[in-house]
């Protein structure tokens, strides 16, 4: 157990020196409820042109299948709500593609990551993901107590909302587990709904693609 202490508080430390905002962990195993919700997602035809998203079903719902012998997941969250916003008259840009391409910038601190654990720790499998494989990001992010998951489908924050990259390292490493986010803070509000300009959000936290 001192170990896995040791491990833990390790991981979080270095995850703040890279500048990520938020770290949370949680222990590696197939999403049967996820499973299930994303079939009937799919079978629905909710994915509309998006046919990649038919493909590798098994990866997507189970990390032991991306990285064998995986034991532990860590989510990593890194704002990028911009410090100067547009213009009223410029053309709309959406925030999160401000700037130079995220997955470069995540996936070279990801890289740098899992060399600190390797450094500190030693041989440790894992890989690192950043919107660009078939894992569950904002379900892995609210099971390992980041979040919750807004009426939009999107991972909400409690303090700072949903301007978050999401990174994802699988990994074989054994850390203490964070407690799940339990809380739903959407209440009884609507706003994401009614400012859906093609009224994709539908009931149970389901986005018509």
């Amino acid at each position: 157990m001192i170990n896995i202490d040791n491990h833990t508080r390790f991981i979080k430390e270095t995850a703040a020196s890279l500048g990520f905002d938020y770290c949370g962990i949680a222990k590696a195993g197939r999403l049967d409820e996820d499973a299930r919700r994303l079939e009937q997602w799919l079978n629905q035809g909710m994915h509309g042109s998006m046919k990649y998203m038919e493909n590798h079903f098994e990866l997507r719902v189970d990390p032991t299948k991306l990285v064998p012998g995986a034991r532990s997941v860590i989510t990593l969250l890194q704002n990028y709500y911009p410090s100067t916003l547009q213009h009223s008259n410029s053309p709309k840009i959406a925030k999160y593609a401000f700037g130079n391409d995220y997955h470069e910038i995540i996936r070279a601190k990801m890289n740098d990551f899992l060399s600190r654990i390797r450094e500190q720790i030693g041989d440790v499998d894992g890989r690192g993901f950043v919107d660009s494989a078939p894992v569950l990001e904002r379900t892995w992010a609210k099971k390992s107590g980041l979040g919750w998951i807004g009426k939009n489908g999107n991972l909400l924050t409690p303090k700072n909302g949903s301007f978050f990259f999401i990174a994802t390292l699988i990994t074989n490493l054994e850390l203490n587990a964070d407690d799940p986010f339990a809380k739903d803070h959407c209440g009884t509000c609507t706003r994401c709904i009614d400012a859906c300009p093609t009224d994709a959000i539908m009931p149970g936290k389901v986005v018509d693609g």
